[in-house]
């Protein structure tokens, strides 16, 4: 069965999106939502419905050793919110350790060095190794 997902790299301020193909199998980054100037989870209703997705994928932040520090509080905080306001959306947590900075190197490597510049792409392109992350061990177990 084929199944579209969406995945969340959660921040105080920026929250990066990234979306799935309809086959489950690429990653690719979406957008960044600004905390500040844009309703986090109403846009996130927009894009399950404009991305035809009920799955969420969402990256929870962990130290080195794998404990769970405040990041990680704030992150389960805000799935709450989502849980209480998309009750029809299934969510997945998977640990994001390295994403964000797997996601600076890869946009040092494309030239993206602009701090402003790659503020603004840096988020949706974590979200997306998160989501890749996922979809590459649902490959594995199937």
């Amino acid at each position: 069965m084929l199944k579209k997902y969406i995945s969340l790299d959660v921040g105080d301020v920026r929250i990066g999106v990234a979306k799935s193909d309809v086959t489950g199998i690429i990653a690719t980054p979406l957008e960044v939502i600004d905390r500040q100037k844009t309703k986090a989870i109403k846009r996130i209703i927009e894009i399950c419905e404009i991305e035809n997705t009920k799955s969420i994928v969402i990256g929870i932040p962990k130290s080195l050793d794998g404990s769970e520090k405040r990041q990680a509080e704030k992150v389960r905080e805000f799935i709450k919110k989502i849980k209480d306001n998309i009750p029809f959306v299934e969510i997945i947590e998977i640990d994001e350790r390295f994403t964000t900075i797997s996601a600076d190197r890869i946009l040092n490597t494309m030239n993206k060095k602009g701090a402003i510049e790659k503020r603004k792409v840096v988020d949706k392109v974590a979200a997306a190794i998160i989501l890749q992350n996922f979809l590459d061990s649902f490959k594995k177990k199937n």
